[in-house]
């Protein structure tokens, strides 16, 4: 399989049930996801976004269907699942750093305890990320001492740290202030362009638009349609995606 066509995630009929099964969370999803993609995942509110995004690294236990990554069934009782999020970084909608660590501590504790970094690589790798999104000089700083888009991008880079092979977005955005918005999207265009492979749960209809390489629309925890920006945005065939659109475009 080439570089271009390599599916490095793959989802076959992922259900996530609750109360013995009369809350279906997930009911039925299937998708494969390509090397260098970018997949934004978009729908109202309860419609199974974060939960998907959640199970594809265990952060929710699937109740039945199968994760492939990177060849591996991440189901399987012998895999490694804390090895396996080395590889698959994940950017909360709230920022998870430790408050009492500096930015540049923060960044450098896993590469150090779990990649074994000697602590002036680590620095030095978390300090050129920081000047990648403009926050070279906060290294010293605390989180409490950052604004919320701050926060965020020292999020983004912090699991840019670890060098993952992908990176999946819980409505990175959707907790901060309006004007801080655009800084933490435009890392994560930065990011598209560099062939970061990327799964994104978002309400940004202009990032989804102007960034996706395919756009899944979920409800009711199925994929009711997925295409390009174009087919969903401008050419939508189904009925449930076009009053979701007209609501929020």
């Amino acid at each position: 399989m080439s570089a271009d066509n390599q599916v490095i995630i793959s989802v076959k009929d992922l259900k996530k049930h609750y109360n013995d099964g009369d809350i279906k969370a997930l009911d039925g999803i299937s998708t494969d996801i390509k090397k260098g993609e970018v997949v934004v995942i978009i729908g109202p509110s309860g419609s199974g976004k974060s939960t998907f995004l959640r199970s594809l690294n265990l952060l929710e236990r699937p109740t039945s269907g199968t994760i492939t990554f990177e060849g591996q069934d991440i189901n399987d009782p012998s895999c490694d699942i804390n090895l396996l999020r080395q590889n698959m970084g994940m950017v909360f909608q709230h920022f998870n750093l430790f408050p009492h660590l500096t930015i540049l501590r923060n960044m450098t504790i896993a590469p150090m305890k779990l990649h074994g970094l000697p602590k002036e690589v680590a620095e030095k790798k978390a300090k050129e990320l920081l000047a990648r999104v403009g926050l070279e000089d906060r290294a010293s700083s605390y989180p409490s001492q950052l604004s919320g888009g701050q926060k965020q991008r020292i999020a983004i880079v912090r699991a840019l740290a670890m060098d993952p092979d992908v990176m999946l977005f819980d409505e990175p955005t959707s907790a901060l202030d309006p004007e801080m918005v655009g800084e933490v999207l435009d890392v994560m265009k930065g990011l598209a362009k560099d062939g970061m492979t990327m799964v994104v749960v978002t309400h940004e209809m202009g990032f989804a638009r102007e960034v996706a390489s395919r756009v899944i629309f979920m409800d009711d925890g199925v994929i009711l349609a997925e295409g390009t920006p174009d087919e969903i945005f401008n050419d939508p065939d189904n009925d449930r995606l076009r009053t979701f659109l007209a609501k929020v475009l």
